[in-house]
């Protein structure tokens, strides 16, 4: 069965967090999701304490830029996650977005290589791995965490081009596609990210979230359409319409392989805590059906 979340876009201040997550969950999601954007709100910070305000929910950070972040920290806070959250965290590791990178002065050569190196430090530190790595960008002396998670924690990747979804399916245990992303675009997904596993020898399963950039109501196909042209998205991708248009747009996307669709509000969304109750309330509903 298909998962339903929905997105807290950080362009909301963080105090409005706590109410958002324990209306996602009371009115029956499955997911929250969060971003961690330059230069808006910390995605680690933000999922502890929506985790911590709610009790079932599940959480994920969509995602973590690897240029900001030293593999030994993400593995230490993902781990603290994982224990005191027992499987309700995801956390998504990324390029991230390359001129925010440079803007802090941590853009890399090789965002594709950066990648694959914190992939498989991070992995094998989550499975309790002493480490020693000299990579082009991962360092390591004899680093094990002290805390490993007493369960496997999956790392997803994001990922969009060939390159980074091939190195998904070979390195990370799910991956994230943007919004930009339509039916057509995740069945492509699913087969780069098979030829990536295929290369890796990798059987275990591999879950893929999806974002779905939505909206409803009045003025709904203009705010998507913006959005999704700043998104530079093709067609197919974002739905605007009643709960019946959402929840086919769901089904399209669990049908060309999605395992978990999340609900993106617009930027413009004029009612944050109305768009989740619209999901919970009408979309699921339909969905579960």
């Amino acid at each position: 069965m298909t998962s339903l979340g929905v997105v807290f876009r950080p362009q909301l201040p963080p105090e409005r967090l706590r109410a958002y997550a324990r209306l996602a969950q009371d009115s029956g999601l499955d997911e929250l999701w969060l971003w961690e954007d330059c230069f808006l709100a910390g995605g680690v910070s933000a999922a502890a304490a929506a985790l911590a305000w709610t009790e079932r929910l599940r959480v994920g950070i969509g995602l973590l830029p690897v240029p900001l972040r030293n593999v030994a920290v993400t593995a230490m806070e993902t781990a603290a996650l994982h224990r005191m959250f027992p499987g309700r965290a995801s956390v998504v590791v990324g390029h991230g977005v390359q001129d925010w990178m440079g803007q802090v002065g941590a853009r890399a050569a090789s965002p594709l290589t950066l990648l694959g190196e914190h992939l498989d430090a991070l992995r094998a530190l989550l499975r309790g791995e002493k480490l020693t790595v000299q990579g082009r960008y991962v360092t390591l002396d004899g680093v094990a965490l002290d805390w490993p998670p007493p369960r496997p924690a999956p790392v997803l990747a994001g990922a969009t081009g060939p390159r980074t979804l091939r190195l998904s399916g070979a390195k990370a245990d799910g991956t994230l596609l943007t919004c930009a992303t339509s039916p057509d675009g995740v069945r492509e997904a699913r087969r780069l990210i098979e030829e990536g596993r295929a290369a890796a020898g990798r059987a275990q399963p591999h879950r893929v979230v999806v974002y779905l950039l939505a909206a409803t109501g009045a003025g709904a196909a203009e705010r998507v359409r913006a959005d999704l042209a700043a998104e530079h998205a093709g067609p197919g991708a974002g739905v605007a319409g009643d709960a019946a248009a959402v929840a086919e747009a769901v089904r399209r996307l669990a049908d060309a392989g999605a395992d978990t669709v999340v609900l993106q509000p617009t930027s413009g969304e004029p009612d944050p805590e109305g768009f989740v109750r619209f999901a919970a309330e009408q979309v699921l509903p339909l969905v579960r059906r």
